[in-house]
């Protein structure tokens, strides 16, 4: 009896939960409480949505078909093209902006700095009603070249031209600075420096948040509606809006949002791809 009550008090003592399993096992149940939670929030939504109404406002086969070639041969083709103009503008005037933002001369600093805020504050619509009204009426009689898509191309590349600058500073300046001594030691001039072996260097770590700025003004061409353009000029939105009012059914709108995702989608994956590329590419350095 005694020999059984000695084994039994030397029989060690079962091990409680270290505090990692037990964190282990709160996480556990807690994403099982949020896919339970996810899961009955998809039912209520399912049983409880008028499927058949919203499919024939939003999801007309006969009215989509109706949008077609038009929507491809002017609404997308002028949305892509409002977007590239304005981009490229706003790269080059970015660049400008950046550069005398990074200069020894006060006066640039001080311009730069002023135009980055007053452009990143404003919102974009004040911009492109500023170029539609504003410009003619601050000098009458002067139009600016390329009618509606050249008032587009300069509303966008104002916007973003104050955020590409700041990229583009924050890409020369992680560039390392030996980079420069070792071209000047070399014989270049600052400039050709800048030119050669800076702004290439530069540009390569920048190219995803400058991807992700053209995905940000693709949406923006929207905006163009405030310009009043005529019908071979619309871009996505003012076409959609105007066969939405036309049939009274907000399938063009719902259609045109799609080649919104159509672009968007691949752009925003290939920043991603992008970014991972960048960083591996760091993490080998």
């Amino acid at each position: 009896m005694n020999d059984a009550k000695t084994e039994a008090e030397k029989a060690p003592a079962p091990l409680a939960a270290t505090p990692s399993k037990r964190r282990k096992r709160n996480r556990s149940v807690s994403q099982t409480v949020q896919y339970a939670l996810f899961v009955v929030l998809l039912l209520v939504v399912a049983f409880t949505a008028n499927w058949p109404v919203l499919a024939s406002q939003f999801v007309r086969l006969d009215i989509a078909a109706r949008l077609f070639p038009r929507l491809l041969t002017i609404a997308l083709k002028n949305t892509v093209v409002y977007t590239i103009s304005g981009f490229a503008l706003g790269l080059v005037l970015g660049l400008i902006i950046a550069l005398m933002r990074l200069s020894q001369v006060i006066p640039y600093r001080l311009l730069a700095g002023l135009y980055i805020e007053f452009f990143r504050g404003l919102p974009a619509l004040v911009i492109f009603m500023f170029v539609g009204v504003g410009i003619p009426l601050a000098f009458p009689g002067s139009e600016i070249p390329g009618g509606t898509y050249g008032k587009v191309a300069l509303g966008l590349g104002l916007v973003s031209a104050a955020y590409m600058a700041e990229t583009i500073r924050a890409g020369i300046q992680a560039v390392p600075k030996g980079q420069m001594e070792a071209a000047r030691s070399l014989g270049f001039s600052h400039r050709r420096a800048m030119l050669s072996i800076i702004l290439p260097q530069a540009f390569r770590i920048i190219i995803p948040p400058l991807t992700n700025e053209l995905v940000l003004l693709f949406k923006d061409s929207s905006l163009v509606l405030f310009l009043g353009v005529t019908l071979e000029e619309r871009e996505l939105t003012k076409f959609g809006r105007d066969l939405a009012s036309e049939t009274a059914n907000t399938t063009p709108i719902f259609v045109a949002g799609l080649c919104y995702l159509i672009v968007t989608i691949p752009l925003g994956y290939l920043v991603r791809r992008l970014e991972a590329r960048a960083n591996a590419a760091q993490g080998r350095s």
